[in-house]
């Protein structure tokens, strides 16, 4: 869900199986008046649970360009498709003008992660999991010579290429990491299934919720370069092996912000930080959320450890 660029007020929602509904003005009065402004169902594959429409992200230009980034998954192979559709402002989209930016084959039906978002720098930021199965089998976590298990950082504003690579990405300058040749987009991994990411509007902080394996969920603060751990860690405990893995570890680990175990849910879903004015109790607050209990947390973080939560 996301309003639009454009001064309609609308807010705009995403059904997985492949539609955006346009909800004028107030979400709580209006839902009713939803309106199908894109329709990419033809081309959307549910056939596994965690898969469908996943994500959207308006341009920053969005309301004198028109352009708006789809993430969905498709079949036949199996793949995830991140593509740009021409929308009218104040309009809608036209099917007919999807752009392939980039498709990720996928290895199974789960762990596709699903968000995209525009980060303050104008660059697309791209979330995806590390291709499915339990426990991570390929190795994708720990490996940035692939871009599962990985946020991307690319930009689409780029002339004449379906995308370019921003020159201050942390492995754009083409450099070994422990032999491997990271992939140019990758801007952080370590990753199992972030499913969502948010960026705090004042402090630009990039936020994300990483889904957990049988145990423990968490709660990332990514930063450039930044090796989030899976599967050599669930969360801040051992994952792979149970005791001293950090062992294997081949550069630096990042702990989570935040983290919890599956007494309090089974599904990190990542949020947002509350910047707004409605309730001051909440302001510079990230609040979260699991999908299995319905839990909401909030925390705050500053400098460099969660004082409250």
């Amino acid at each position: 869900m996301a309003p639009t660029l454009d001064g309609s007020g609308r807010i705009f929602v995403s059904e997985q199986e492949g539609r955006i509904l346009a909800i004028p003005g107030d979400i709580n009065s209006a839902a009713t008046n939803a309106e199908t402004v894109l329709d990419i169902r033809d081309r959307v594959s549910t056939a596994g649970n965690e898969e469908g429409f996943l994500g959207f992200a308006f341009h920053p230009d969005f309301a004198n360009n028109g352009r708006l980034f789809v993430y969905y998954s498709a079949a036949n192979p199996r793949r995830s498709v991140i593509s740009e559709i021409n929308f009218e402002p104040g309009g809608a989209g036209d099917p007919t003008t999807e752009r392939i930016v980039m498709q990720v084959n996928q290895p199974q039906w789960n762990h596709n992660g699903g968000m995209l978002i525009f980060g303050p720098d104008g660059y697309l930021y791209i979330s995806l999991g590390d291709g499915g199965g339990s426990g991570d089998p390929q190795g994708n976590g720990q490996n940035p010579g692939t871009i599962l298990g990985s946020i991307l950082r690319i930009d689409v504003d780029a002339p004449g290429v379906a995308y370019g690579i921003p020159p201050d990405n942390p492995f754009a300058d083409g450099q070994t990491v422990n032999g491997v040749t990271p992939a140019p987009e990758i801007w952080a991994y370590g990753l199992r299934n972030p499913w969502r990411l948010a960026f705090d509007p004042v402090t630009g902080d990039l936020w994300a919720g990483d889904v957990g394996q049988n145990r423990v969920e968490e709660v990332d603060l990514i930063v450039k370069g930044g090796n989030y751990g899976w599967n050599i860690k669930e969360g801040p405990d051992c994952y792979q092996p149970s005791s001293g893995c950090e062992s294997r570890a081949q550069t630096p680990l990042i702990e989570p912000v935040a983290s919890y175990t599956h007494s309090s849910g089974c599904s990190v879903t990542g949020g947002y930080v509350y910047r707004g004015s409605r309730l001051p109790s909440l302001y510079g607050a990230y609040i979260y959320a699991d999908y299995c209990s319905g839990m909401v947390w909030a925390l705050r973080h500053e400098d460099g450890e969660v004082t409250e939560q």
